[in-house]
């Protein structure tokens, strides 16, 4: 009996050994490897690393210049990324939820943006951005109103915010298509049951609708902080972290202080203070979610 109980855990864990094994190879060591080099000196040419123990923390922490304002950045972002596109997204959700015509088309166009690639995206609004021949300051003098024309990604007070209307745009439709899914799993027999007790709209999205969402807002707004704390392909590809370093996001600066500045301890630091800062962010909020779910 012992053994028969047994054999289909054998086979469950059979069949994850190979994803365990790529993901042990290619995401574990990996992350295990930069803990190491945090604590040690590199420059990627010598035969071997030099131990410095907390060195590059103590240099990143007190004597770099760009790093708090990277780090001030990243705050910045992350705080409207988790609510101004999940706003928007949820918005079109619930619009394309309904029975409009063409709805299967305003999905796809909406959702369209997320499968162009970041450097892609960069490139187009880099373009549409620029002082002399973009899209944007060319429309503000057709339309005379060239008081407004703008150095959009030249700007100190104006590149961080260019940048992520960019990013707004490139990932609504990613939160739409998890909304829209979890919206179709909401009950339409606690719809209907609240409907016949006399429950308004408004009362049924409250009281039915939303509290359905919970996981999917859950892992949306996850996934949403996770994605906005390592920012770094599209403001890479738009700004370089320029001008000034106004928009110097931390993982953006991990990799110029190792694959630029030839410094791999001190980007590995960067690195790995940001993990610590997604992980005091992530972990007690998922066990807050998981909490109100079981009571």
């Amino acid at each position: 009996m012992m053994r028969r109980s047994l054999r289909p855990q054998a086979e469950g864990y059979m069949l994850l050994l190979p994803a365990l094994v790529v993901y042990l190879i290619f995401a574990f060591y990996p992350m295990i490897d930069v803990i190491r080099q945090s604590f040690s000196e590199w420059n990627g040419l010598d035969a071997q690393s030099r131990f410095v123990g907390w060195n590059n923390y103590r240099v990143v922490l007190t004597q770099d210049p760009v790093f708090w304002g990277a780090l001030v950045n990243t705050v910045l972002w992350t705080l409207a990324a988790i609510t101004l596109p999940n706003l928007i997204a949820f918005g079109l959700a619930l619009a394309l939820n309904q029975s409009l015509p063409a709805r299967g088309t305003l999905r796809a166009i909406f959702y369209l943006p997320v499968i162009i690639a970041s450097i892609a995206v960069a490139t187009i609004w880099r373009w549409m951005y620029d002082p002399f021949f973009g899209l944007f300051n060319s429309l503000l003098t057709e339309w005379g109103m060239s008081g407004w024309i703008q150095d959009w990604l030249g700007n100190r007070k104006l590149a961080l915010w260019s940048v992520f209307v960019a990013h707004l745009w490139s990932s609504v439709g990613f939160s739409m298509v998890l909304f829209l899914a979890g919206l179709q799993g909401v009950s339409q027999t606690l719809i209907e049951a609240a409907r016949i007790d006399g429950a308004g709209r408004y009362a049924v999205f409250r009281h039915v609708t939303l509290p359905a969402l919970g996981p999917t807002i859950t892992i949306v707004l996850v996934l949403s902080l996770i994605n906005s704390l390592k920012a770094f392909d599209i403001v890479y590809g738009m700004t370089g972290g320029g001008p000034a370093q106004s928009t110097q996001m931390l993982a953006m600066w991990a990799y110029t202080q190792a694959m630029q500045l030839g410094s791999f301890g001190r980007g590995a630091a960067v690195s790995v203070i940001l993990l610590i800062i997604t992980l005091v962010i992530v972990i007690p909020y998922l066990r807050w979610t998981l909490r109100r779910s079981t009571t």
